[in-house]
């Protein structure tokens, strides 16, 4: 059988998703056709209630669509699975145990039956190193900020060194400071690792800053793509220099008119 190329890696073809709710049925999506590239950074954007979070759930696995088919690395997405590892909002941390054990947790789960416990914390190690928390291993997530323990939560989904990377609005609760330190920190650890990203955020500029290509979602309900934008920026970003310059300003504009006049007008 022939190859497909590295351009679909992940398919999402024709996929709807309908809910079954006590007032009837819902429809959040329809008519959803994407498809990303291995080592591409795609965003979800769109106005509340939009289907962001549902079609990431869907390519997680922690939902089965009403219509349609996923697929990634030539395997139909029929669950939840260690190759698509989700970075929450809230980064769900277990309390009672520390950051390293957090991550060693996955580790575990998913290498502990092939592997060594010397690899398995090698393991562990590595990735809190890759956020920059090997001096925080042993804290408890009561005795770290807000943002350490949401690398905590990027260092646990990386250590499963996963196919793709599902970010649902990761950094949504931060202070600007906190969120703009780890955009950056999660631009150097994309292109450390080649990671295939997915993420949902509501945030303009972080789209425009992360992304390769913006999905922009219409209104819901039944919620489709409405325009994917390619953005046309050179890696490695700083933030600083691209706010002098023309194309990181014409991308954001173009999201703005999707979001803020052509989706906005449609609701009126």
């Amino acid at each position: 059988m022939e190859k497909r190329p590295v351009d679909k890696f992940l398919r999402i073809e024709a996929v709807a998703m309908t809910f079954q709710t006590r007032n009837g049925s819902f429809a959040a999506l329809r008519d959803i056709d994407l498809t990303v590239k291995k080592g591409e950074f795609v965003t979800l954007i769109g106005h509340s209630g939009c289907g962001k979070s549902t079609l990431l759930n869907l390519v997680a696995g922690l939902l089965k669509p009403t219509e349609g088919l996923l697929i990634c690395a030539e395997r139909e997405i029929a669950g939840p699975g260690p190759e698509r590892a989700v970075v929450f909002q809230n980064h769900s941390l277990l309390p009672w145990l520390s950051c390293f054990d957090n991550v060693h947790l996955a580790v575990e789960r998913v290498f502990g039956a092939t592997e060594k416990k010397a690899d398995l914390k090698r393991r562990t190690q590595a990735a809190l190193a890759l956020v920059g928390l090997m001096h925080a291993e042993h804290k408890m997530p009561h005795e770290i900020s807000g943002g350490m323990k949401q690398r905590v939560g990027i260092a646990r989904a990386l250590s499963m060194q996963p196919r793709v990377l599902l970010l649902d609005e990761p950094f949504g609760a931060l202070d600007a400071l906190t969120r703009a330190h780890l955009q950056d920190e999660l631009l150097k650890i994309v292109a450390a690792t080649g990671s295939t990203v997915v993420m949902v955020t509501h945030d303009v500029d972080e789209a425009v800053l992360l992304s390769d290509r913006i999905v922009m979602l219409t209104n819901g309900p039944a919620a489709t793509i409405g325009e994917v934008l390619t953005v046309e920026l050179p890696r490695p970003r700083d933030r600083i220099e691209l706010e002098e310059d023309a194309r990181y300003h014409h991308h954001r504009a173009a999201v703005l008119e999707f979001l803020y006049r052509r989706q906005m007008r449609q609701a009126a």
